[in-house]
């Protein structure tokens, strides 16, 4: 009998093991059960498909000979019995099982998210999914200004996104600087000032406490219909509150009748914690990316020694591995961690970060190199002879040499400066 491998979410991850499963030429069934009506496509693209420049069929990805099947959510799985159960109440058997249930966005703490209904008003969004995408983009046609809530990665998509779109458009960041997971404070300025070139103002140590609410009135049906689940507060034809404005801590307040909240995701663990596996911030894997005996996770719902990266290329990293395995063409492959890095393209604004750029450790020396008239900055932090972290904003040419020699831990020549520019990085 053929083995069944059983995927929980039809996301980035799961479509990328599936893929690569077959790919190397392991033989088994393997079934996707995603909640969404979509079969898998790229999370990352959609600020670019809320632009117009790609849409949703553009941003689909291959899944190799894989059963997918939309529309499924799992509400349980018995790793003991190996069987799983559907929403609609059917079920099934498997043989191995992958957890790939993703992240989900987290809400702020600010008055006013939710009415009495436990509905949002009217014109607040969080960007996900395609479908939170297209309720995202209807809303934006009739909108005349917009803030964004979290200057992170998303946030700074987002806006930019919304921008080209035509509308004024306000970043609310509760941190000093934009992004400041992956920048320092002088990257994050150049991208704050290519941002107001395309039409986004940043308000720094911003952090929401309210949104200013108006209503009820009546959504017209044109914002409804979600394929995934009706928006919340955009019920057809139903009298609800609308957004007006975002109340900050230190008693400003920001018009909009458009809010998208990008506070950061949390892993989807809820399903793993019911059936007994072991959970800390996400569902937790060692190096051969199990967690029970016949049970894997892998992607943003999986932790790795500490650490939820919530990134696309460690998630594709772990399900490299875990295909490896699986199909049997590398039985004793393991995921030895992550090499953090990150990497952000925005239309003309783009920016990649490895390491740790931080300068406070002992013996680390530092190089930049920055250009005010080009809008680039480029960071390299050293150790010695080894690059322990680097950081390139506008002008991405050097990143591949940079990037190798960091992750390979190769030592530098002498004078690594000119490894900066294009020329010294391919010699």
């Amino acid at each position: 009998m053929t083995r069944r491998i059983a995927v929980v979410g039809a996301g980035m991850a799961a479509a990328r093991f599936a893929h690569t499963f077959h790919a190397l030429g392991g033989d088994a069934d393997i079934t996707l059960y995603g909640a969404e009506p979509r079969a898998p496509y790229n999370r990352v693209l959609l600020a670019e498909v809320l632009t117009g420049r790609y849409d949703a069929a553009a941003i689909a990805l291959p899944h190799g000979a894989a059963t997918v099947r939309t529309g499924a959510e799992v509400t349980a799985v018995d790793p003991a019995g190996r069987t799983l159960r559907l929403a609609d109440g059917g079920g099934a058997r498997y043989d191995t099982l992958v957890l790939a249930t993703g992240a989900e966005p987290v809400e702020p703490e600010v008055r006013g998210l939710r009415g009495p209904d436990g509905a949002r008003p009217a014109g607040v969004h969080t960007l996900r999914t395609v479908a939170d995408c297209r309720r995202l983009a209807e809303d934006a046609v009739r909108a005349r200004r917009a803030v964004v809530v979290g200057g992170g990665v998303l946030g700074v998509s987002t806006a930019r996104a919304l921008a080209a779109l035509g509308l004024p458009v306000e970043i609310a960041h509760r941190a000093p600087h934009l992004v400041e997971r992956h920048l320092d404070g002088q990257a994050a300025a150049v991208l704050g000032r290519g941002l107001a070139g395309l039409g986004v103002g940043v308000r720094l140590g911003a952090e929401a406490v309210a949104l200013r609410v108006a209503g009820p009135g009546t959504v017209p049906e044109a914002g409804t219909g979600a394929e995934d689940g009706t928006a919340p507060g955009a019920e057809s034809g139903r009298a609800t509150a609308r957004v007006t404005g975002v109340e900050l801590a230190d008693g400003r307040a920001l018009d909009a009748d458009l809010v998208v909240l990008a506070c950061g995701v949390r892993p989807r663990t809820a399903l793993a914690r019911a059936a007994g596996l072991p959970v800390a911030t996400g569902v937790v894997v060692d190096d051969t990316l199990s967690c029970a005996p016949g049970v894997h996770a892998l992607g943003d719902c999986a932790e790795h020694r500490g650490t939820v990266p919530g990134l696309a290329a460690p998630a594709w990293e772990q399900a490299d591995v875990l295909a490896a395995r699986l199909s049997g063409a590398d039985p004793g492959a393991r995921y030895a961690g992550w090499h953090p890095f990150s990497r952000l393209t925005a239309g003309p604004l783009e920016y990649a970060a490895f390491g740790d750029p931080g300068e406070d450790g002992p013996g680390l020396d530092v190089l930049r190199l920055a250009d005010a008239t080009r809008g680039s900055y480029k960071k390299l932090v050293l150790r010695g002879d080894r690059l322990v972290g680097g950081i390139l904003l506008g002008d991405l040419a050097t990143v591949g040499a940079l990037t190798r020699a960091y992750e390979r831990g190769d030592p530098l020549p002498e004078g690594p400066l000119h490894l900066l520019t294009a020329q010294g990085a391919t010699r």
